[in-house]
């Protein structure tokens, strides 16, 4: 077997990716998909590099887990010797050319954050410009400052990325076709929050606002009516600044390609005031509640 396609090797490079991919703070979905065909190709008594070799695709996509994303990817890296998705990961990874994307930050400035702050992610960036290290830097002034934070605020927001618009409800109070009913996303929420108190929930260490790398941020991964649910509690910066971390739970989806995300948080004014919201979906949360009321 030619060096590198042992399926422990293969299962590295697909983890090596998802490590990237968080990094970037991708789509959660995705980077779960690469972590858990890394888990099943790892598992998998056969040798998928010789499946690969011998042309036999449609044994590894009898897999679980394994798609033809992946199934791409696996097959360039035993083919080639190398995958092109985890060289341009790298290649936008390096913190230099990480933070000069940032708006307000050239390669100049860049290089002169590394060099002297010593960070490499943009989280780590973040943190940095809200703790006042990065104001130490020569170059950042206080109107400088505050637009990096709201770019970064941007960047790092998967609700801003590209092709994760979020479609507010219809008069009808009925939720639209491609995301779940308020009152299933109002039940997650709850079972996730439920769940977290009681400890019985796997803990991640999430790379923003945690310099000492805890392992406190409580995850649920679920399916209900053929969606897929990832819950965890806000860890942004205006969570954070707001002490809305045990309060706000981002709520991501996917069902049949589409991926979007809800936030469910405690709703301070008007009508609903105390009670469990939806944000972006006001119709569906008045109907909900409507409904609720007289049925009780």
């Amino acid at each position: 077997m030619a060096k590198g396609e042992t399926n422990a090797q293969i299962a590295h490079v697909l983890e090596t990716i998802a490590d990237h991919l968080e990094t970037q703070n991708a789509n959660p979905f995705r980077v779960r998909a690469y972590r858990d065909g890394a888990d099943t190709i790892r598992a998998t008594k056969q040798s998928v590099a010789e499946l690969i070799h011998k042309g036999q695709t449609g044994k590894l996509d009898d897999l679980p887990n394994i798609g033809s994303g992946i199934i791409a990817v696996v097959g360039e890296y035993i083919t080639l010797g190398k995958s092109s998705l985890l060289e341009e990961l790298e290649s936008a990874n390096t913190p230099v050319a990480l933070f000069s994307n940032v708006p307000g930050i050239g390669k100049e400035l860049a290089s002169r954050i590394v060099d002297q702050l010593h960070i490499t992610t943009l989280p780590a960036l973040e943190e940095a410009a809200h703790n006042g290290d990065l104001a130490r830097v020569e170059g950042f002034g206080t109107k400088r400052l505050d637009g990096v934070k709201t770019a970064l605020a941007g960047m790092l927001s998967r609700s801003a990325r590209a092709g994760q618009k979020e479609r507010t409800s219809t008069s009808t109070g009925k939720a639209p076709k491609d995301q779940p009913s308020v009152e299933l996303l109002l039940e997650i929420d709850a079972d996730y929050r439920k769940q977290a108190r009681a400890g019985k929930l796997p803990k991640i260490a999430p790379k923003r606002f945690n310099p000492k790398g805890e392992a406190w941020l409580s995850i649920l991964n679920t399916k209900h009516d053929d969606w897929k649910f990832t819950a965890m509690f806000s860890n942004t910066a205006q969570a954070h600044k707001l002490g809305k971390t045990d309060d706000w739970v981002v709520i991501y989806f996917e069902r049949g390609g589409t991926e979007h995300q809800h936030t469910v948080v405690t709703e301070t004014k008007g009508t609903l005031k105390g009670k469990r919201v939806v944000r972006g979906r006001e119709g569906d949360n008045q109907t909900y509640y409507g409904s609720v009321a007289k049925s009780a």
